[in-house]
């Protein structure tokens, strides 16, 4: 029978055509040590089977449901039970690294009944209505292909009818009643109401992880890295912890070197009372890592030495997320960061100095590509000085360039494929507008 589960404790950082990057980083971090949630991975091999044949054979299905069941004997808790349900992520993690590419579910196994369980049990029912309805988002946008605008423009329209200047200022009864409506928007765009058996939610939100191996970002995105068809996609479901269970709570993503530059020292950015979903996608504009030092200095320290001990042990620079629960960090993925061509060319140099990686090691590091970033145009320092700036941005590619103004990705491309020279120009980068870029 092929093997449809592999536990954290089982795998290593040498299996990521198994169980992909993400899979198997959280083993080798387990194995480690750190503080990594418990769970378990679907490999690769499953998403090849399913993508096939179109649908999940009774044997893998068996073997998923005693995996989750067995989670949550080891967890103390029930799934889709009143008291201490348990919640899992459902995500992605391809062999080769495909940030945002893929998608994830996140807070899978609430219900009707056992939201109202989790807001007992936490005795904070602003949090509790707050991940259930992230999940039916979620749930909807990856699982059914209801665009997750519908949910985002009425609670965008609600916000300003209440007066609320940030989601921190919603009421548990707010949060109840956006649960009801974000129901409504579910059912009237899928003529079916959201699933209340969390097996009944578990099971789609695994295939339909697998199937965003074939969406067009990710098509994309492999086509520009010239990452093969054929891999598929590990999918690892894991124990949730909260970054959005309170001002002593929150989710960031850091690197143990800066991407832009190669400059040593911690970089990245975090969200106070956030889930992972609102930083990598943009939802919510975060603050620089270096504000956590100052908000929760103890944890910032744990954080610092973390990320060193990781890339001591992987010997390169990485990319970490992080998510704060009450006051307890936990690490959710650690990978090797993506650079630009300047940080590469540094970082590289740096560790044969610091005797990390050897002359050669640092050499297969450098990429034609890299090369051919480094050769872009640049704005002259002095033409720079001289010039005045009428807005400010971040850059989001390398080099100097001039164009017409585009707002949308797909505006951006159709001009492009007109011969016009195009600049991209959005409020934040989403995975989505990769064909744009």
């Amino acid at each position: 029978m092929e093997k449809a589960v592999v536990w954290f404790s089982e795998g290593t950082k040498e299996q990521k055509a198994l169980l992909g990057g993400k899979g198997a980083n959280l083993a080798e971090m387990t194995n480690l040590g750190l503080p990594v949630p418990q769970g378990f991975i679907v490999p690769a091999t499953i998403c090849l089977t399913y993508l096939e044949e179109q649908v999940l054979p009774e044997a893998i299905i068996k073997q998923v449901k005693a995996a989750i069941e067995e989670l949550a004997v080891r967890r103390n808790k029930t799934f889709g039970g009143l008291q201490s349900p348990l919640l899992v992520s459902v995500r992605s993690g391809a062999k080769f690294s495909m940030p945002g590419m893929m998608d994830t579910i996140l807070n899978l196994g609430l219900n009707d009944e056992t939201v109202q369980g989790l807001a007992q049990q936490t005795g904070d029912p602003v949090f509790a209505y707050d991940c259930y309805r992230r999940l039916i988002q979620m749930y909807g946008d990856v699982v059914k292909g209801v665009a997750k605008e519908h949910f985002e423009a009425y609670l965008t329209d609600y916000k300003k009818q209440q007066n609320y200047a940030s989601d921190q200022m919603m009421t548990g009864n707010d949060w109840q009643m956006i649960c009801r409506v974000f129901q409504s928007i579910y059912m009237e765009h899928t003529q079916e109401a959201f699933p209340q058996d969390p097996f009944q939610q578990l099971l789609p939100a695994i295939t339909a992880v697998f199937r965003s191996w074939n969406n067009p970002r990710a098509k994309t995105y492999r086509s520009l890295h010239r990452i093969p068809d054929d891999l598929g996609t590990a999918v690892t479901i894991q124990e949730m912890v909260f970054g959005n269970s309170g001002i002593n709570s929150g989710t960031g993503v850091a690197f143990t070197r800066n991407p832009a530059t190669g400059e040593p020292g911690l970089f990245g950015e975090f969200l106070v009372c956030a889930q992972g979903e609102d930083v990598v996608a943009g939802i919510r504009t975060p603050q620089p890592i270096q504000a956590l030092a100052q908000q929760h200095p103890m944890i910032y320290q744990e954080l610092k030495q973390l990320a060193e001990r990781l890339e001591d042990h992987y010997q390169d620079m990485q990319d970490i997320e992080f998510t704060i629960d009450d006051g307890q960090l936990f690490v959710l993925q650690t990978r090797n960061g993506k650079r630009t061509a300047v940080a590469a060319a540094q970082i590289a140099t740096d560790m044969v100095a610091e005797g990390r990686i050897t002359i050669r090691q640092a050499l297969d590091r450098i990429t034609p590509e890299m090369i051919d970033q480094l050769l872009h145009p640049l704005f002259a320092p002095e033409a720079l000085q001289q010039a005045k700036a009428f807005a400010q941005g971040l850059p989001a590619s390398p080099g100097a360039a001039s164009g017409h103004v585009y707002f949308t990705a797909e505006a951006a491309e159709k001009a492009s494929r007109a011969g016009e020279k195009v600049l991209l120009l959005r409020q934040e980068t989403s995975p989505e507008d990769i064909e744009g870029m």
